[in-house]
């Protein structure tokens, strides 16, 4: 796996290209990388919702929790199954819908200047080690690519949104990372 820097594309990975992102503001730098956690349904893995989700496709009809969410329009850059796959929703040069309102050192709109990496999974069902391996290699490379991406600049969605937020939740292992 490495970065393409003329399409900010990572090869070797899955790419599925979501709809839902639009152009960084002029100017705004990578500066923050966002651990999120989903499942869908809530709980369970697997399945073809998340993508579903991230490209406009997902079917309200298909389970209850899905109709008050079919309508949303929200991506990450990546995300990463319970068995280490990766998949790549939007360019790193692109500003993706993951973050919401939120805020990093006293900064709103973190969509501006974030990457945001999904790892399937909920807040109280540990990650696999396949993850903690991808999600490492992965923010290798994209510390190499911007190296303002420290471990200080590398939070959970609940500490750009507390409050509103929680993943990845508590059974994610920091220090592992």
């Amino acid at each position: 796996m490495k970065l393409d820097m003329n399409n900010a594309w990572l090869e070797g990975v899955r790419h599925h290209p979501s709809a839902h992102y639009d152009e960084r503001p002029k100017a705004v730098e990578i500066e923050l990388l966002v651990i999120h956690a989903i499942s869908l349904p809530p709980g369970q893995f697997g399945g073809p919702f998340i993508e579903q989700l991230f490209t406009h496709r997902l079917n309200k009809n298909e389970h209850p929790y899905f109709a008050d969410i079919a309508d949303l329009r929200v991506s990450a850059h990546l995300l990463i199954r319970r068995l280490g796959e990766i998949t790549q929703y939007v360019s790193f040069q692109q500003r993706a819908w993951h973050a919401g309102v939120s805020s990093f050192a006293e900064r709103s709109r973190c969509n501006d200047f974030s990457i945001g990496i999904e790892l399937e999974g909920c807040d109280d069902v540990p990650y696999t080690d396949e993850q903690y391996q991808q999600l490492a290699r992965v923010i290798n490379i994209l510390q190499q690519a911007w190296p303002i991406l420290t471990h200080d600049r590398i939070v959970g969605h609940c500490d750009i949104a507390p409050g509103r937020k929680t993943d990845p939740g508590l059974a994610f292992d920091w220090g592992r990372l």
